[in-house]
């Protein structure tokens, strides 16, 4: 068990912090899904003070694009709930994938069993280290795209099935009429330590990643790469996939619109995302210095 420093009296964070780790979604972006300049120039500032900024996020690669032009220095974000780690400041066509931690796919293909067992009517999707979103006929789509690859998941999933063979980040499973959180805890429940369950939609869709593999994880492994102990981490989100980040960190804020689990588990709160409550906390921070 690590040992958290007592926090100087007026600064929530227990050492001066050397990493900001931020989520996107319902946290560092706006209910529009775009950065405020307030949020641009905390983020410009941090990056010019040396504090590393990474963008710790359940989004893919290809869905990037609103944050691209802020990933300042080592241009580096983690997607998918920690199964991936990108280099956003490389170009098109390049290998953009700098670490993955897959769900391996026997594994996913036993998860997908549990689940249509425990709840009846659930449609799942596969995220893979390709260009579109590989999906079932009954899978509701946000967002069309045009490489998204339609069949049931066990064709998907089949060795030498339509999935191919790219690496499998993530596991979707939407259920149309559960309660999110009972689907969440009832799922970890039959799964068990075959995956990692988890959740941030405001839906009853959980996410699936291979065993050990969080924000959290990944992070942690990101920060011993560059010697930074979680002491030096200050960590912002708002769903429950965030909440072992949070907990991880020397400091960890739930937004003001985070949800009842992230706003127990968290030792901070800050502003809502629309009240650019990470420009805020980064603010104190840099002043302080």
């Amino acid at each position: 068990m690590r040992t958290v420093t007592t926090p100087r009296p007026g600064r929530p964070w227990p050492a001066p912090p050397r990493l900001i780790a931020t989520d996107l979604d319902g946290t560092l972006l706006r209910e529009d899904k775009t950065v405020s300049p307030r949020t641009v120039s905390a983020l410009a500032a941090a990056e010019a003070a040396g504090i590393d900024v990474f963008f710790v996020t359940g989004r893919p690669l290809r869905w990037m694009e609103p944050v691209k032009d802020y990933v300042h220095g080592h241009g580096l974000a983690i997607c998918n709930n920690g199964a991936a780690v990108v280099d956003m400041a490389s170009g098109p066509g390049e290998n953009r994938f700098v670490k993955l931690r897959p769900l391996a796919r026997a594994a996913a293909l036993e998860v997908v069993e549990l689940l249509r067992a425990l709840a009846p009517g659930t449609s799942f999707a596969i995220e893979r280290t390709g260009h579109g979103l590989q999906h079932e006929p009954t899978y509701p789509r946000l967002y069309v795209e045009a490489e998204d690859l339609v069949a049931p998941a066990e064709k998907l999933l089949a060795e030498g099935g339509a999935g191919g063979t790219e690496p499998i980040l993530k596991v979707l499973a939407r259920h149309p009429s559960m309660d999110p959180d009972a689907f969440l805890t009832r799922g970890r429940e039959a799964v068990g330590d075959r995956a990692v369950l988890t959740r941030s939609s405001a839906g009853a869709l959980l996410e699936i990643s291979g065993p050990g593999v969080s924000k959290a994880s990944t992070l942690e492994e990101c920060c011993a790469e560059r010697g930074i102990s979680p002491s030096e981490v200050v960590a912002f989100g708002d769903m429950p996939n965030d909440i072992e980040m949070l907990s991880w960190s020397g400091a960890g804020y739930a937004m003001g619109n985070a949800h009842p689990t992230v706003l127990a588990a968290a030792g901070h709160r800050t502003l809502t995302n629309e009240e650019d409550g990470v420009a805020a906390v980064i603010e104190r921070i840099l002043a302080a210095r």
